[in-house]
C-alpha cells in the first residue's frame, strides 16, 4: 500500500490479464447493443477478456451479477442498462433501486463496477447515452470498471 499522502494514477489501459463480465439489459435491444458496442471496444482496446450475459430488464442486472460474483471468475463488472421513462411503468422506481442493489454489491463485496444504467425521457436521449458516438455510456463503464479494477489491484499489492 502506499504510504501516508501518496497518490498514484490508476492505468485503465491495461486491462491484461482482467476478465470481465457485462450484465446486459435486453429490454431495448437497439440501445443494448449500441452500449455493449461501446463496453467491448474499450475493454478489447484495454486488453482485456470479458463474458457477456443479457437479462430481459434492468431489474435482474443485479441479481445477475450476484449469481457471478458467487462463482468469482471475474475480477470486475459493467451493468449496461436503458430505462426510457414514458415507455416503463413505476419507472421512478426502477433505475433507483437498481443502482442502489449494484452500489450496495460493490461496497459490501469490493466489487470493481462500471455502472452503464441510464434513465432518459425519450428514445432520442436514450440514443444519445448510448451511441458510441455520442455520450458511450457502455464506454464509460467499462472504463470505470477498468479504473476501479486497477484500483483494487494497487490497493491489494
Amino acid at each position: 500500500m502506499a504510504p501516508a499522502g501518496a497518490t498514484f494514477p490508476i492505468d485503465i489501459a491495461s486491462g491484461d490479464e482482467q476478465h470481465f463480465l457485462i450484465v446486459e439489459s435486453r429490454y431495448d435491444a437497439d440501445r443494448a447493443d449500441e452500449a455493449l458496442r461501446g463496453a467491448s471496444e474499450v475493454l478489447e482496446t484495454a486488453g482485456a477478456s470479458y463474458d457477456v450475459v443479457s437479462v430481459p430488464s434492468v431489474l435482474e442486472i443485479p441479481a445477475a451479477i450476484a449469481m457471478a460474483l458467487e462463482a468469482g471468475d471475474y475480477d470486475g463488472f459493467i451493468a449496461l442498462g436503458v430505462v426510457v421513462r414514458n415507455t416503463t411503468v413505476a419507472v421512478g422506481h426502477v433505475v433507483p433501486e437498481v443502482t442502489r442493489a449494484l452500489l450496495e454489491l460493490s461496497v459490501v463485496d469490493a466489487m470493481p463496477l462500471g455502472n452503464g444504467l441510464v434513465m432518459v425521457e425519450t428514445e432520442g436521449e436514450a440514443h444519445g447515452q448510448t451511441a458510441v458516438i455520442g455520450k458511450n455510456v457502455g464506454g464509460r463503464a467499462a472504463r470505470t470498471a477498468l479504473a476501479m479494477a486497477a484500483l483494487k489491484l494497487k490497493l491489494n499489492a
